[in-house]
Order: C-alpha cells, then structure tokens, then sequence
C-alpha cells in the first residue's frame, strides 16, 4: 500500500461515508470525503486524487454527472471504482468509463483490495 495515496470517497449515505473514510484513514491513506458530486468535483480540482470511490445515485450532482464532468476537465484524472447497490453494478461502471466497481454491501477487505489495487496502479503509473 502507498501510504501517501489521496483517495476521493463520494457517497451520501453518511453511515458509509464514515466506514469508508475511517477504514482508508486507519490503512494510512489521505482520504477527501465528499457528500455529492457537486462538493466531490470541487474536492478533485482543489486536491487531486489517485482513486475515486464514487456511489451513483446522489442528490445535487449524481455519479453520473460528476463522471462526465470531472473527465471534461484537463487531466490526470484518478480512477473511478462505483460503488453501488445496484444489480448491474459492473454495468454502470462500464456505462461511466470506470476502471472498476465495488457492489455494495462490500466488506473491509474488499475495500481495502480495491484501495491498494488501484492506488499501486496509479501511483506506479506516475
């Protein structure tokens, strides 16, 4: 795992915001929480992360419109893992150009798999 690694976690189910966000905080990660699209877009122009948990249906600015907004701005851009209970999670991701999705109800050490899969990529990539 790289410590250093940012990680934007965008989700308005405040339950999962905070699991989320304590769990990658306790591995070492830096961790940006976001509420909706609208504050997660403002978040990644200001402080730009290595990987991007994203949940799909969210007041304000959804999954949907913060991905093609955030991918309309210059780059890099991070990846993007949905998160999502949807039944056609991996389908959604497609759908948005996401390098990944996490179904929910996901475990810890799922997570965490995703977390360092996708930070190591991305950070091996710079």
């Amino acid at each position: 795992m790289t410590a250093s690694a940012r990680i934007l976690v965008v989700d308005d189910d405040e339950g999962i915001l905070g699991f989320v966000t304590e769990a990658l905080a306790e591995e070492g990660y830096e961790v940006l929480a976001a509420r909706d699209g609208a504050e997660a877009l403002e978040l990644a122009t200001r402080e730009p992360p290595d990987l991007i948990l994203l949940d799909m249906r969210m007041p304000v600015m959804d999954g949907w419109q913060f991905a093609a907004a955030y991918r309309s701005r210059p780059g890099p851009h991070a990846p993007i893992i949905v998160m999502t209970a949807a039944r056609d999670a991996p389908g959604i991701a497609n759908e948005i150009h996401a390098q990944g999705c996490l179904p929910k109800p996901f475990t810890l050490t799922d997570l965490l798999d995703v977390a360092a899969r996708f930070t190591r990529q991305r950070i091996a990539a710079v």
